[in-house]
C-alpha cells in the first residue's frame, strides 16, 4: 500500500536535532496481531480491559494429551496474505503492514532495515512437509525453502522491497526483544535511520508436543505469578518502527517514545531451567539500567516475562524483589496470562504493550486471580503492585519489557516519554582476531564433506560424555568449535572475565536434523509423545546455551540465521558490541551440519551445485585493550566491515552485482581505505565477485557447508595475513545468503 509522507509534526517533540539526537532511537509506528486481536487497537483494549485470548486449540490435534489450551490468531493463513509464505511470515507481514501505516513511511524509503525474532521459525511448514511425505503426497520443494528461520525477514524485506540491513535473531523467547535492541544498536551506529523490529513465531505441534513432553504446559489457562503451574502457547507477531530521532522529526513523524537502553547475558546454568537466584537476569537487567543511565527506582512499569511455569516465575520473582525492592511506586505484569506465549514474538508483543502503556498511561493486568489468590498475593508481592486482574491508570514514564528463553538467554530493554540521554561507552579502538578454530568437514562420498568428531576432541577440553551425549550435533560442532577457538587464544573462562566475554553464531539451517525428527515423530506417533530429552535442541540457539553453559560464559549472547552468509555476518554482530563497549571479547561463528536429512532437503531443493559440507569455524575477536593486557598473538585485525541487502525471494540465490559493489565499497569507507588498497579476496563462492588480484573461494576445500563457510573466509584471510611470507596487507572476506544479504570484512595485517 502506499503510504504518503506527513507534513503534520503532531506528538513530535519539539526542539531542534542536535549531535546529541544521533544517539536517540524512537518508536514511530506499531504493528500487532496475536490470539486478543488482528491489530493494536484491539489487542490493546482486550488486555486492559483483562479479556483472554485463550481457548481450546484448534490447529493441533491434542486429543489425547493432558493440556488443550493455547491462543490462537483467529486468521486462516490465506487471510493474512495472498503470498507463498510459511505462517510465522505471513503473521509477521500482517503486523508490519499496519506498523508502516501507523509510521506513515513513504514507500519509496527502500533503505530500511529489517530485523526479527523468532524461536520455531518456519515450523508449519515443516509439518506440512512431513505431513505430506508421510501420507504418501511427497513433501512439496517450495515448502523446503519455508522451512528455516533464516527466510522471515528476508521475505518481509522482500515483500514490502526493503534494502536495509537484514536479520533474523533466534534467541528463543528472548529473541523479539534483542531484535530491538540489536536495531537501536545499529541506528547509533549509523548504519541505518529507520528499522523494522520485533518478532513472530506460528503456533505448531512442534512447540506444543515439545512443551507438554516437558510438562510445562498448564491445563488451564496459564496463571503467571499466581499458581505458576505452567504456560500456554500463543502466536503471533508484534512489530515496531524504529528510528533515529533526527530522521524522524526530519519527516515529521509522530513519536510514541524513546528506546533508552538494553541488556543481554547468559545464564551459564541450565538448557531449560533458569538460574534459581536469578543472576542472569539481573544482569540483563542492571545492563539496561545503566545503559539507559537510570536507577532502578525510575522505572514505573515493567512487563515481566511472566511466563506461569514455577521455575521460571520463582526466580523473575527473586530477580524483581532484589533489583527494585526499594522502588515504591513500581508496577508489573505479564500480559502472557491474556495472549499466551508467544515465544519469538512475546517480547515484541510486549514491547508494543509497554509502548502503549506510556502513551495511554494505564497499565495493563495478569488476570486469574481468585479472592483466595488475592491474599496469597499480598503475601508475596511486597511493595510491588502486580496489577492482578484490573488495568489502572498510573504516570508511566519509565517501561521495561524483559524476556527470558532456553539457553539461559536474558534480555531487557527501556521505553522512555522523557527526554534523556544515554551515555555513550562505544570504543573507538582497534578489534584483533585473537583466536581461530576451524572444525571442517573432510569428503566422505561424491555429494557430502563431514567431520569426525571422536572422544579426544572431548577429552582434550574436559567435556564429559554424559554432558555432550546431551547435545545434537550442531551444538557439539559448536562447542567443539568455541572451546577450541578460546584455547588457541589461550583464554579461560574466570570471574573475572565471564561477564566481559560474549557469543555471536551464525547459521543457515540451525539444528534441523533435531527439528525434523522431532517433527516426523509427532506426526507419526502423536502431539502427546514428544521427547522431553530431544525437544531443547529443537531451538537454534540450544548450540550458545551449550557453548555458554560448558565454558562459564555470562556475556551477550545471540545466534543469527540468515542463509549461508550468517558466518560473515556474526563476525559484523560481534565486532558491533564490541565497538559498543558491551564486551571485551567475543567468539564469532558460523556453524552448520551435514547429516541425512540435510542432504535430503538439499537434494529435493536442487541446491547440490557443490558438496554439500558442514562445520563450525569460531574466529575470537578481542578489543586492543583487552589483547594488549594479556599479551595476545594477534592473527590480524577486523579492519572495516559492512552489510548490504537487495531482497529477492528466499529461494533465489543470484549474485546482484550492484550489491556485491555497495557492502565492498562501505566495508571500505569503514575501514578508511580504498579498494585499490585490497591484496586478496576470501569467499565462500566464486560467482560472488570477479576480480583479477588472488581470489580464495574455501568452498573447493570445505564444500558447502554454508555458514561455517562464511565464517571461514575471514579466518582464512587473517591466516594468510598472518603468515610472514605473504607480502599481504589487507585481506577481504565476503559472503552472500539467499534472500539477497551479503556481508564484508576487510582486515588488516596485525
Amino acid at each position: 500500500s502506499t503510504r504518503v509522507r506527513s507534513s503534520a509534526a503532531s506528538d513530535v517533540y519539539k526542539r531542534q536535532v542536535n549531535m546529541a539526537d544521533k544517539k536517540r532511537c524512537v518508536v514511530t509506528g506499531l504493528g500487532l496481531i496475536c490470539g486478543v486481536g488482528d491489530n493494536v487497537k484491539d489487542c490493546w483494549d482486550a488486555v486492559t480491559l483483562g479479556h483472554s485470548g485463550i481457548d481450546e486449540v484448534k490447529s493441533v490435534d491434542t486429543s489425547n494429551c493432558y493440556a488443550h489450551k493455547g491462543a490462537e490468531v483467529d486468521k486462516a493463513s490465506s487471510e493474512l496474505s495472498p503470498e507463498n509464505y510459511d505462517r510465522s511470515s505471513l503473521l509477521c507481514i500482517h503486523a508490519t503492514n499496519e506498523a508502516f501505516e501507523d509510521a506513515n513511511i513513504d514507500a519509496s524509503e527502500k533503505n530500511i532495515g529489517v530485523i526479527l525474532g523468532s524461536c520455531v521459525g518456519g515450523a508449519a511448514s515443516i509439518d506440512k512437509y512431513y505431513t505430506d511425505e508421510i501420507k504418501g503426497d511427497g513433501g512439496k520443494k517450495e515448502d523446503i525453502f519455508k522451512m528455516g528461520a533464516s527466510a522471515i525477514a528476508n521475505n518481509v524485506s522482500a515483500h514490502f522491497g526493503l534494502e536495509g540491513i537484514t536479520a533474523n535473531i533466534v534467541n528463543a523467547c528472548a529473541a523479539g526483544t534483542m531484535s530491538i535492541g540489536y536495531a537501536c544498536d545499529l541506528i547509533r551506529e549509523g548504519k541505518g535511520d529507520v528499522f523494522i523490529a520485533g518478532g513472530s513465531d506460528s503456533f505448531s505441534s512442534l512447540a506444543f508436543s515439545g512443551f507438554h513432553a516437558l510438562h510445562a504446559l498448564d491445563e488451564n489457562a496459564c496463571s503467571p505469578f499466581n499458581h505458576s503451574t505452567g504456560i500456554t502457547l500463543g502466536e503471533g507477531s508484534g512489530i515496531l518502527v524504529i528510528e533515529s530521532y533526527e530522521h524522524a522529526v526530519e519527516r515529521g513523524a509522530k513519536i510514541y517514545c524513546e528506546i533508552l537502553g538494553s541488556g543481554v547475558s547468559s545464564d551459564a546454568y541450565h538448557i531449560t531451567a533458569p538460574r534459581p537466584d536469578g543472576e542472569g537476569q539481573m544482569s540483563a537487567i542492571r545492563r539496561a539500567v545503566e545503559s539507559s543511565a537510570l536507577s532502578f527506582d525510575d522505572i514505573d512499569y515493567i512487563n515481566a516475562h511472566g511466563t506461569g511455569t514455577a521455575k521460571n516465575d520463582e526466580a523473575e520473582f527473586l530477580s524483581l524483589h532484589t533489583l527494585f525492592g526499594g522502588n515504591d511506586h513500581l508496577s508489573v505484569s505479564s500480559t502472557k496470562s491474556m495472549t499466551g506465549h508467544c515465544l519469538g514474538a512475546a517480547g515484541s508483543i510486549e514491547a508494543v504493550f509497554s509502548v502503549k502503556a506510556i502513551k495511554e498511561n494505564l497499565v495493563p493486568p495478569t488476570i486469574g486471580y481468585s479472592d483466595e489468590d488475592l491474599k496469597v498475593l499480598s503475601e508475596k508481592a511486597g511493595n510491588i503492585d502486580f496489577i492482578p486482574n484490573k488495568s489502572h491508570t498510573k504516570d508511566v514514564h519509565y517501561a521495561m519489557s524483559n524476556s527470558f528463553a532456553f539457553g539461559g538467554n536474558n534480555a531487557s530493554i527501556i521505553f522512555s516519554d522523557n527526554e534523556h540521554d544515554i551515555p555513550d561507552n562505544s570504543k573507538n579502538e582497534k578489534i584483533y582476531i585473537t583466536g581461530i578454530s576451524n572444525l571442517t568437514g573432510t569428503r566422505t562420498d561424491e555429494h557430502s564433506l563431514n567431520c569426525n568428531l571422536t572422544s579426544e576432541d572431548y577429552d582434550k577440553h574436559g567435556i564429559k560424555v554424559a554432558f555432550y551425549r546431551k547435545l545434537d550435533r550442531f551444538s557439539q560442532l559448536q562447542l567443539l568449535s568455541g572451546m577450541d577457538a578460546l584455547a588457541d587464544a589461550d583464554i579461560k573462562i574466570d570471574k573475572d572475565n565471564e561477564y566481559k566475554t560474549g557469543i555471536v553464531i551464525g547459521t543457515a539451517d540451525g539444528p534441523m536434523t533435531e527439528i525434523v525428527d522431532f517433527q516426523k515423530k509427532a506426526i507419526t506417533r502423536g502431539t502427546e509423545k514428544g521427547s522431553a530429552f530431544s525437544f531443547p535442541n529443537t531451538v537454534y540457539n540450544a548450540a550458545g546455551g551449550y557453548l555458554s553453559i560448558f565454558s562459564g560464559i555470562k556475556g551477550y549472547n545471540a545466534t543469527v540465521a540468515n542463509g549461508n552468509q550468517a558466518g560473515l555476518q556474526s563476525i559484523c554482530y560481534a565486532a558491533d558490541i564490541l565497538a559498543d563497549g558491551n564486551e571485551s571479547v567475543m567468539l564469532a561463528a558460523g556453524t552448520d551440519e551435514n547429516t541425512k536429512t540435510n542432504l535430503e532437503l538439499y537434494t529435493k531443493a536442487e541446491l547440490l551445485e557443490k558438496p554439500l559440507g558442514e562445520g563450525s569455524v569460531t574466529l575470537v575477536l578481542e578489543t586492543e585493550e583487552s589483547a594488549n593486557g594479556r599479551n595476545a598473538r594477534k592473527y590480524a585485525e577486523i579492519k572495516g566491515y559492512a552489510q548490504a541487502h537487495r531482497p529477492v525471494s528466499y529461494d533465489n540465490s543470484e549474485v546482484n552485482s550492484k550489491a556485491v559493489v555497495e557492502v565492498i565499497e562501505k566495508a571500505c569507507m569503514n575501514a578508511g581505505i580504498e579498494a585499490d588498497n585490497i591484496d586478496f579476496v576470501c569467499c565462500d563462492d566464486k560467482k560472488i565477485i570477479k576480480t583479477l588480484m588472488p581470489c580464495y573461494d574455501v568452498s573447493q576445500e570445505i564444500g558447502n557447508a554454508r555458514a561455517a563457510a562464511s565464517a571461514m573466509t575471514a579466518a582464512y584471510a587473517a591466516e594468510l595475513l598472518s603468515d610472514s611470507e605473504k607480502n599481504y596487507e589487507y585481506g577481504l572476506a565476503l559472503s552472500m545468503g539467499a534472500g539477497g544479504t551479503y556481508s564484508a570484512v576487510i582486515l588488516k595485517k596485525a
